[in-house]
C-alpha cells in the first residue's frame, strides 16, 4: 500500500468523467487500498476518490467514522430526504462551502469481490457519497455552491466562486 498525492485544483483530471471498472483485477485491489491509506493518513479526510489521485476510474472510498466503504461504480438508485452543510475537499485546500444535497442515498456498486450490492447513507455518510460519486463524473462540489456560500476556511471571509469555478476548468487556463 502506499499514501497517493492528491491533485489540486486547476488538473483536468478532476473534470474527467471516469471510465467504470471492467473487472476486480490486483490493480483495482491496490488501488483500493491505496485511496484507504490516503484519507487515514490525515486529518478531517472522510472520502477520496480515484481521479483525486490521478486516476479516471470510476472508484471511490469513504469513511466517515463508521467504517470503510468502497465504491466501484457507483450509481446513486434512491435520494430521500433533504440537507444543507459544509462541505470541503482535499483537492480545493483552504474552502468551504454550503452545499444542499439528500439526507439519504442508496447506492448500487461493486464490492472488491466484483459482487453487485447496495450501500445505504444517511445525514454525513450521505453527503460524503454524493461528493465522492460526483468527482467520478467531473464535478466538484463547488459546482453546487450558490453565489456568497464560498469560504476562506482561514478566515471565513466570502469567496467569489464562480472566479474557483473557472480556475479549475482546464479549458479557461
Amino acid at each position: 500500500m502506499a499514501e497517493k498525492m492528491i491533485r489540486k485544483i486547476g488538473d483536468p483530471v478532476l473534470r474527467t468523467v471516469c471510465k467504470p471498472v471492467p473487472a476486480i483485477t490486483p490493480n483495482i485491489v491496490k488501488l483500493l487500498n491505496d485511496l484507504a491509506e490516503t484519507i487515514h493518513s490525515g486529518e478531517n479526510r472522510a472520502g477520496l476518490a480515484a481521479p483525486q489521485v490521478g486516476i479516471p476510474k470510476r472508484i471511490a472510498v469513504i469513511d466517515y467514522g463508521t467504517g470503510l466503504i468502497e465504491l466501484i461504480n457507483p450509481v446513486i438508485v434512491e435520494r430521500a430526504g433533504e440537507q444543507s452543510g459544509f462541505e470541503a475537499c482535499l483537492s480545493i485546500p483552504g474552502v468551504y462551502g454550503t452545499v444542499k444535497r439528500a439526507k439519504y442515498v442508496k447506492v448500487k456498486t461493486w464490492n472488491r469481490a466484483g459482487k453487485e450490492t447496495y450501500v445505504e447513507g444517511e445525514d454525513h455518510v450521505a453527503v460524503c457519497m454524493q461528493h465522492e460519486i460526483d468527482h467520478l463524473d467531473g464535478i466538484l462540489y463547488i459546482d453546487h455552491v450558490k453565489k456568497g456560500q464560498l469560504y476562506n476556511e482561514h478566515n471565513d471571509k466570502p469567496l467569489d466562486v464562480l472566479k474557483l469555478i473557472r480556475l479549475s476548468r482546464s479549458e479557461d487556463r
